[in-house]
């Protein structure tokens, strides 16, 4: 059985950005959770279970955010929801070779355990269709205005969940016939008279929709992972004739520091401490400075590749902590500048980069000021591997 899955993607999620006037713009399922877009750890959970992904959007973050992952080249969506669903199921009916079984799944859920895409799959050997769902606990209430005006049984109610799973040709056909507005999928095939199957839905399969369910998403995706610290020191001696580049930012000075790249102390113990997180050795295993390509090279380049170092291990940055030690220059009035250039390379927030300095007072190399010393502490989040 051939099982392809249409991940939705061309929502604008209005009531998200009405919970969060501190958003960026950008769509929903494109905003970071952990260092990846919402959308690709969608992607990453149906990806085990499925020959085919088709993502339905035309948001150009869509491409970018699902880059590098075996997924097709992505369809336009439509007005609504049922309208995105129809031009993703018409784009897998043009495949060479269509699918037997179709899951729809919202972009905006990023955290759906396997144990319920597998559950959806299973259903579909003996029903039409099935969706995962969860039982409603709560005491419903009608309302008009903010009067209640009723109360409404919860026997027998469940919360409907994605990805919810089809057989294609028969689901195809509904749609095609059926191009009036769904609230979900079950719908078309509850109208047409067919059985859809519940099957055990997770609170954890949380849909994105307003500022808050992002704090309960990142919650559930800590909690399935284990606390990495590293630590990373590094010296560099001044230098006549170079420019002084510490933490990302070029800072007014008599001297630069000497190194084969740009010498800057600051990112070097830095992309130190995160590959000792992670076990990956350090900076000279990754950026050999006996090779030429790296002469002179800005160390933007080489903490862009930790932090991705970071997110391909599936894993994120909690904190880092740089200690700059040195006599000269100041390093207060820069601080700020400083955290912000590395928590743009790292694509983190700056509230999670801490730069600091202190002296030696005036003892050793760096209080005769011969060079200039960096220290820093990393924590990072990493998948638990069940690894002893």
């Amino acid at each position: 059985m051939r099982i392809a899955a249409l991940l939705l993607a061309a929502g604008r999620g209005r009531r998200f950005v009405e919970s969060a006037p501190q958003a960026d713009g950008a769509s929903k399922q494109f905003r970071l959770l952990h260092g990846k877009p919402v959308i690709r750890r969608a992607a990453e959970a149906l990806l085990p279970h499925v020959h085919i992904l088709l993502p339905v959007g035309d948001d150009p973050l869509l491409a970018e955010s699902l880059a590098g992952l075996d997924v097709l080249t992505p369809v336009a969506g439509g007005a609504e929801r049922h309208d995105s669903v129809r031009n993703g199921l018409e784009a897998l009916a043009a495949l060479p070779e269509p699918p037997d079984l179709v899951l729809v799944h919202d972009g905006a859920r990023p955290c759906v355990p396997a144990s319920v895409v597998q559950g959806v799959i299973e259903a579909l050997k003996t029903h039409a269709g099935a969706i995962p769902a969860i039982v409603v606990s709560d005491t419903l209430k009608k309302v008009s205005g903010n009067i209640i005006t009723g109360t409404v049984p919860r026997d027998g109610v469940f919360r409907a969940q994605t990805p919810q799973g089809f057989r294609f040709t028969e689901f195809l056909t509904l749609h095609r016939t059926h191009p009036d507005a769904r609230t979900d999928d079950a719908a078309l095939l509850e109208q047409g008279g067919h059985h859809v199957a519940i099957v055990p839905g997770s609170e954890n399969n949380i849909k994105l929709t307003v500022a808050e369910d992002m704090m309960r998403l990142e919650g559930i995706i800590a909690g399935n992972m284990l606390p990495r610290v590293g630590l990373g020191y590094d010296v560099h001696a001044f230098a006549d004739d170079r420019k002084l580049i510490l933490c990302g930012i070029e800072i007014p000075h008599t001297r630069g520091l000497a190194g084969h790249s740009d010498a800057d102390v600051g990112i070097h113990t830095l992309c130190d401490a995160i590959y000792g997180a992670l076990n990956e050795g350090d900076i000279g295993r990754h950026f050999p400075p006996s090779e030429a390509e790296w002469k002179n090279m800005d160390s933007a380049r080489f903490l862009i590749h930790a932090g991705e170092r970071i997110r391909a291990r599936g894993g994120f940055l909690v904190n880092a902590d740089i200690t700059l030690i040195c006599e000269r220059p100041k390093i207060g009035p820069h601080a700020l500048a400083m955290q912000e250039r590395l928590a743009e390379l790292l694509k983190v927030s700056a509230s999670r980069i801490s730069v600091k300095a202190t002296t030696s007072e005036r003892l050793g190399f760096t209080g005769r000021e011969e060079g200039i010393a960096a220290t820093a502490t990393v924590s990072i989040m990493v998948p638990d591997s069940g690894e002893v």
